[in-house]
């Protein structure tokens, strides 16, 4: 806060880790959410700047680097026997004017796992959450993802950067476009309805595993945006009802079998017959 003197600024993420490093050591799962981190090396610049450090880089002293990857070194998970606790750190940057290649937020993108990059544009044109697949990387996503959405998620990113760069081509004019082109139009327009999530409605995996498996197929490449939009609120609730058993099965074994995959088929045929108006 502005209203907080330098010194509290400076040392209120080393107290948030203290706390966490805390419920961390009793076994608890901790998660420490630092916004942003931007503010912090600001606040550190001030200080080192007061204290007449030399400048580097944009005038923030040469240990800003260290500052941060030892504060998030901090998190990790803990052995069973020195209590079994986990604190799970994520930093928040802000990008100013668009430009990611600032050097707070390249230093931060150097020490984490990976990064989500928020889009304001993307945000205003109703995308929520408004994540840019195009800079956002995840070096580890694929590891912790179920086999089945791995699969059915490879081409996803592709897809969608592909429809992203014709639309752009286009301005939204078909006229006159060859059939792959509107095909990979209807497609990334399918691709954008389902990642749009609703406000305080979390997606299950079972519930993406259905939306990647559908867009595979091309199922959903003929119906309006209307319909595609029904679908996203109505399948899942309508798999639960017609096969029960899917969703139970596919979370044990978190692998779409062929007679997971036939089930999925056979309820997914009969909804877009019947249910799809």
């Amino acid at each position: 806060m502005a209203s907080v003197s330098t010194g509290e600024q400076y040392l209120a993420p080393y107290t948030a880790c203290t706390l966490g490093e805390y419920f961390m050591s009793k076994g608890k799962d901790v998660l420490l959410v630092a916004d942003d981190l931007t503010k912090h090396a600001w606040v550190y610049r001030q200080i080192s700047l007061l204290l007449e450090r030399a400048p580097g880089r944009e005038a923030y002293p040469g240990d800003i680097f260290y500052l941060h990857s030892q504060m998030m070194e901090r998190a990790g998970l803990l052995k069973k026997e020195l209590g079994g606790g986990s604190m799970t750190f994520l930093p928040i940057v802000e990008i100013l004017q668009g430009d990611l290649t600032g050097y707070i937020p390249t230093n931060l993108i150097s020490m984490t796992d990976g990064q989500l990059y928020f889009s304001t544009g993307l945000f205003n044109k109703g995308v929520k959450p408004a994540i840019d697949f195009g800079l956002s990387v995840s070096r580890i996503g694929n590891k912790a993802q179920w086999p089945a959405v791995k699969g059915l998620s490879k081409s996803l990113r592709l897809d969608y950067l592909q429809y992203k760069e014709l639309l752009q081509m286009t301005q939204l004019r078909t006229s006159g476009l060859s059939k792959e082109a509107e095909d990979r139009l209807r497609r990334g327009e399918a691709i954008s309805q389902l990642i749009t999530q609703d406000k305080n409605r979390p997606v299950s995996i079972e519930e993406q595993i259905i939306y990647l498996y559908s867009l595979n197929r091309g199922l959903l490449d003929n119906l309006s945006t209307g319909q595609i939009r029904q679908f996203r609120l109505n399948i899942l609730t309508y798999v639960e009802q017609t096969k029960p058993e899917f969703c139970l099965k596919i979370r044990q074994s978190k692998e779409l079998s062929e007679d997971l995959r036939l089930m999925l088929e056979e309820a997914l045929a009969v909804y877009l017959k019947e249910e799809v108006k």
